[in-house]
């Protein structure tokens, strides 16, 4: 003898709905890269980059932002993969510097020296569109 299990339709809805709903968050989880490759050229698509920051592009294609706080006592420097708060020279309106990591800012020649391992010259801003 043959035993057929019969689920009612309510219960087929219900395992569907919560199937559907694991899917749909195991698939919008791959999609909070903001870093994906542009299917098309292989570049990654273009960021907007960080809120209230300035970008600066370098020779060499090296870029950096910088954040400006404390009414300008302070630069809030954000390299690619960490973050460094530069204070104000005492001496100089343009310089910021901590520890090793010195900021000249002077319009499309900005400098950014960090220790001897990594030089940033001929720095331009970036005008946002």
């Amino acid at each position: 003898m043959v035993y057929f299990y019969m689920y009612s339709q309510k219960t087929v809805l219900k395992t569907i709905t919560y199937f559907s709903a694991l899917l749909a968050v195991l698939v919008s989880s791959g999609c909070g890269n903001i870093g994906i490759k542009n299917p098309f050229g292989g570049k990654k698509v273009a960021t907007t980059g960080p809120a209230n920051a300035t970008e600066y592009v370098c020779e060499g294609n090296k870029h950096f932002y910088v954040r400006m706080l404390n009414n300008g006592s302070d630069a809030w420097l954000i390299y690619p993969d960490h973050e460094v708060n530069l204070t104000k020279s005492a001496t100089s309106t343009t310089r910021y510097s901590s520890g090793a990591i010195s900021l000249e800012l002077n319009g499309d020649s900005t400098t950014l020296n960090d220790g001897e391992k990594i030089a940033y010259t001929a720095c331009k801003p970036q005008v946002k569109k």
